[in-house]
């Protein structure tokens, strides 16, 4: 395992670390804590030193796993957990520093941990971004010792560059992968420049990218897969990176012949994040132990040539571009 700066943190993580959305259950799985905790322990043992949940990610079973595993490791893990996806609805009138305490002390004692290495604000409407008093929250909780660190898991480019103008932000994470390269084109520098750790999710782009999806997939109706294609239940962005379906598919058959004799697509997809210097790690699920050891594997893979890192932007161009690049 390969290990990088995140951003304003100084710490050095797994530049392959877990995400936990699924961990043991979510998208349309019954939540299972002993393949959760296996998971963890798993990836863990391979290595890896940051975890990333949410409070409500199996309405906090996935924090109270992580936590749980995280207090019995001898080894310093480094946890980032998000708040504000609780609010109902989602808008800006619902960020208020008395919820948003609540839900660090809610995550709090979900993981049984005294301090959050990482709290982030959880993909907040954008003119949340422009309200100073809930950053300086986060100051106050810094202060206080319930959090040490502050970051953002953004929507769009542009949320990404509001949130760096504040110095308390140490970490934006954001959606990047062969199917969303905007973020490459702008904000990949400026946070170089401004000592931000990015943190980059979805970057199978929901399964597409695993190559093993096709036109008869069938999906559990519980899986976001099946109900929030066009963003019934959150940003659409969020399945499928955004992409139709089809279309996806038919760019990922490109793909395929792209790197043909090489490693699954899978691995080429997290490679291929990995290329870019400005990450800081990369976030895949598990929601099995063979997942964990295959991510894994793909940070020991010999860089992508030149002209394959050109090739995967041309199909991005020919299928993707128009419809996703003006969105997020």
């Amino acid at each position: 395992m390969e290990y990088r700066k995140l951003g304003k943190t100084d710490w050095k993580v797994s530049e392959i670390s877990l995400g936990t959305w699924q961990v043991g259950g979510g998208w349309g799985g019954t939540f299972d804590p002993k393949a959760a905790y296996k998971i963890i322990h798993t990836a863990i043992d391979q290595g890896i030193n940051f975890i990333d949940t949410a409070d409500v990610y199996d309405g906090g079973l996935s924090e109270s796993a992580v936590g749980k595993v995280v207090r019995e490791s001898s080894e310093e893990i480094f946890v980032a957990t998000k708040c504000g996806r609780q609010i109902n609805p989602h808008d800006n009138a619902g960020y208020t520093t008395e919820a948003l305490r609540g839900y660090v002390e809610g995550s709090l004692r979900n993981m049984g941990l005294e301090t959050i290495d990482l709290m982030q604000l959880h993909c907040p409407p954008t003119a949340v971004y422009q309200r100073d008093e809930i950053f300086e929250l986060f100051e106050q909780l810094k202060k206080e010792g319930k959090i040490r660190h502050l970051g953002v898991s953004v929507e769009k480019v542009e949320e990404a560059m509001l949130a760096m103008k504040y110095e308390t932000v140490s970490t934006v994470q954001i959606i990047f992968n062969m199917f969303r390269l905007k973020p490459s084109e702008k904000f990949f520098s400026q946070a170089a420049v401004n000592n931000v750790g990015v943190i980059v999710r979805v970057p199978l782009a929901s399964g597409l990218l695993t190559g093993k999806l096709t036109s008869s997939s069938v999906f559990d109706p519980e899986d976001h897969r099946t109900f929030n294609r066009e963003g019934a239940a959150f940003d659409k962005g969020e399945t499928f990176s955004g992409v139709p379906y089809e279309k996806g598919l038919s760019a990922v058959d490109e793909l395929k012949q792209i790197f043909e004799g090489n490693e699954p697509l899978a691995a080429m997809a997290l490679r291929w994040v990995l290329m870019f210097p400005e990450v800081s790690t990369v976030i895949p699920g598990a929601s099995k132990v063979e997942q964990v050891l295959s991510n894994v594997k793909a940070g020991s893979l010999a860089p992508i040539a030149a002209e394959k890192m050109e090739a995967v932007r041309k199909v991005y161009e020919k299928y993707i571009k128009e419809e996703v690049h003006p969105q997020w």
